[in-house]
């Protein structure tokens, strides 16, 4: 599950400018004109050392509130599904899944924030817009906890259009996803936002309260 898990962790950034309180309403003013969005990805990770560790690509989507999909196709399988309440990670190759309240999702990673708005999230947060990159407008998003796994993450946006984040774990990693043939979430696509467990799978439910 290492790999499945990581992918909640996977964060960016090396320096942060000094925070600014409108940066973060800024930002979330952004978002707002993210009701849906479904992307094609191409992720590479490098290593403290800049040495690739990985390359990938994938399928991305949201939808607000709540929502989220992320299902790696290339060179591993693996898929976190975030239905509005739980969130599930799906290794195909272990025959596992774990599920958890996406309250813990939004604990485990910042970029779970792109679909979630209520000012106690945000609070947890320091927000700050760092230079533009090719006239685009980028921010990085830095926990406060010092407990928490994630350094920071970046997201970047041409205008309106969310083109890409960088995010940096704890371990060092850089992982470098761009996003293209960006869309809305049409009506028969919000199936993705569903998991349905596999048959002959393992369960591990880590939820509060577990549904039964």
């Amino acid at each position: 599950m290492k790999k499945c898990v990581g992918l909640l962790s996977i964060i960016t950034a090396l320096f942060i400018t000094p925070v600014h309180a409108d940066d973060s309403a800024e930002l979330r003013e952004k978002l707002k004109t993210l009701a849906s969005l479904k992307a094609d990805f191409s992720q590479v990770v490098t290593d403290i050392n800049d040495k690739v560790i990985q390359s990938g690509q994938g399928v991305f989507a949201l939808a607000y509130p709540n929502k989220f999909y992320w299902h790696l196709t290339q060179p591993d399988e693996s898929l976190i599904v975030a239905d509005g309440q739980d969130l599930w990670i799906f290794n195909p190759f272990a025959e596992e899944v774990t599920v958890m309240d996406f309250a813990d999702a939004v604990e485990a990673s910042p970029i779970v924030l792109l679909v979630h708005r209520d000012e106690e999230t945000w609070a947890q947060y320091h927000v700050g817009q760092v230079e533009p990159e090719s006239g685009k407008a980028c921010y990085m998003i830095k926990p406060k906890s010092l407990e928490s796994s994630v350094v920071t993450v970046k997201v970047c946006f041409d205008h309106t259009q969310l083109t890409d984040f960088n995010l940096l774990d704890e371990q060092g990693n850089h992982s470098q996803f761009m996003l293209t043939n960006q869309a809305s979430v049409t009506e028969d696509e919000q199936s993705l936002f569903e998991f349905v467990v596999p048959a002959n799978v393992d369960i591990d439910d880590q939820r509060n309260s577990p549904a039964q």
